[in-house]
């Protein structure tokens, strides 16, 4: 099984550490992985976005021109890729901020109250690892517990305290799927 996910939204809203979770976790279980960042050229609050392969084969190309999977946590996202994901895959939609509907209906669509999950949380900047916990939840392709793991090693020092609102997040973001 290989997966082509395509993550975009605005810079600062995570968008590089869902893609770099998702491939770190991948590595981690012995899958073949791929990270391609692509940054817009404005300096704060332009276009963020990144493809993710996940594959038990080889992976011949890192770039992802039609994604099995695609996370849009802005409008302009939703726009640009929806309609390069694959039919049958599946849209994930962080629906506090795009009110839109998915211009599909041969996709899976999922929506997910990223920001406003992040906010009952008490901190807007955990919006992304809710994200990531629903499509954790919902591909199945990673184990939870290998993210929880690695968040317990990305976050060290100062930033330990960091860890279990990060769980939590991404227990609330798998909720969003059940």
């Amino acid at each position: 099984m290989t997966n082509e996910i395509m993550i975009a939204g605005f810079g600062g809203q995570g968008v590089m550490a869902i893609g770099k979770t998702l491939a770190e976790a991948g590595m981690k279980e012995g899958k073949d992985v791929s990270w391609l960042p692509s940054y817009g050229p404005e300096m704060r609050g332009g276009t963020a976005n990144c493809c993710v392969v996940i594959s038990e084969e080889e992976i011949v190309c890192p770039i992802v021109l039609e994604p099995t999977e695609l996370i849009a946590m802005n409008l302009p996202s939703l726009r640009k890729f929806e309609h390069d994901v694959v039919k049958g895959g599946t849209i994930f939609v962080n629906s506090s901020i795009i009110s839109e509907k998915v211009e599909r209906d041969d996709v899976r669509v999922i929506n997910v109250p990223c920001l406003d999950i992040a906010n009952e949380l008490g901190n807007a900047k955990v919006a992304n690892m809710v994200m990531l916990g629903a499509y954790i939840e919902a591909m199945g392709n990673l184990g939870t517990e290998t993210i929880k793991e690695m968040l317990v090693h990305m976050f060290t020092g100062p930033k330990a305290k960091l860890v279990d609102l990060n769980i939590e997040a991404l227990r609330r973001g798998a909720a969003c799927v059940k």
